[in-house]
């Protein structure tokens, strides 16, 4: 997801006469269709996690710079000034705090973002972190045809891993939506697992259609995203409506949460939004409450995926299923 970017209304529902009849006079098999489309299936929480951890945690930050307002068409020096703080002050800050805390974390970055910045592209290889695939210039790919969306996802590959030398696993989807092709498109490419659904707090197989598709979900949700509290834009109704501490003890109790349950606690972040000063402060405050538990796992997406990937090898009992 991303700062002062909205969520995109999804695709017109198909099917019979669907597109054009209210939602209400829809006939049964339209609905359910819809609904079963892309599901949560079976969980995918571990018994036990690395290092004799109790809970995991998986920091990601989207790091989109100007790619939001260059995806709406707008090339305004201000706007794309306000996307490049994250690369020239945002992305060296968070970086430098991962650091302190030898966390690492997910950078997923849109392809031009990497164009346009190579060298922090590579930097977060480089420094211990994973990079994952977040779209092409962080296109609305539910008004995209099926066929461009698979190219730009293709080319963004390519691109990432010709710039940084390593291949991405994971994809988060630009503003976290979902096509009619976008699941097919994700298993077509070849990813381990995918992060942008919302179903469960904790790690799952995402369904289609009623069928596993042993893809790995790790779920977001936007609660556990900074952009929703911290964006600005002055010619619509988006406004900070948050003081950060409130959203600093926001994230503490979800993490509190997963720490009793013993499960994941996954954050979303932007350079361009967590990194000025006054919000980094919570972002150390909440590392400092995390660490302090000592018998934590910081993963990547990558990593946190492949332990999950691993309960896809266990036999299905009732306790493994909801």
């Amino acid at each position: 997801m991303s700062a002062n970017d909205q969520p995109s209304p999804g695709p017109a529902p198909s099917g019979g006469d669907a597109g054009s009849t209210p939602s209400w006079q829809w006939p049964e098999s339209v609905w359910r269709g819809h609904t079963s489309a892309v599901t949560a299936g079976r969980p995918l929480l571990p018994s036990r996690w690395p290092q004799g951890a109790r809970a995991a945690v998986a920091l990601s930050f989207d790091s989109d710079h100007e790619t939001i307002p260059l995806r709406d068409g707008e090339t305004s020096p201000g706007r794309l000034a306000q996307g490049e703080y994250g690369a020239r002050v945002g992305a060296g800050r968070v970086l430098r705090l991962l650091e302190r805390y030898g966390a690492p974390a997910t950078f997923f970055m849109p392809a031009v973002s990497a164009l346009l910045h190579p060298d922090e592209a590579r930097r977060y290889v480089g420094e211990g972190h994973e990079i994952g695939v977040h779209g092409w210039i962080h296109e609305r790919n539910t008004l995209l045809a099926a066929d461009d969306e698979r190219t730009l996802i293709a080319r963004a590959i390519e691109t990432l891993t010709e710039i940084t030398g390593s291949r991405p696993t994971g994809i988060r989807t630009p503003s976290w939506d979902f096509s009619d092709s976008t699941l097919q498109t994700i298993l077509d490419l070849g990813f381990d697992y995918d992060s942008s659904l919302m179903a469960d707090d904790e790690p799952y197989e995402v369904v289609a259609a009623g069928e596993p598709t042993g893809l790995v979900e790790i779920p977001v949700e936007w609660i556990r995203d900074d952009a929703p509290y911290f964006t600005m834009d002055r010619f619509n109704s988006v406004r900070p409506y948050t003081r950060p501490r409130d959203v600093l003890e926001i994230w503490k109790d979800e993490f509190d949460a997963a720490y009793r349950d013993g499960g994941v606690f996954q954050l979303t972040m932007h350079p361009h939004v967590i990194g000025h000063r006054s919000r980094l402060v919570i972002l150390r405050e909440l590392l400092d409450h995390i660490a302090a538990h000592g018998d934590v796992w910081f993963a990547t997406h990558a990593q946190l995926a492949g332990i999950a990937r691993d309960q896809l090898d266990r036999p299905t009992s009732p306790e493994t299923s909801r």
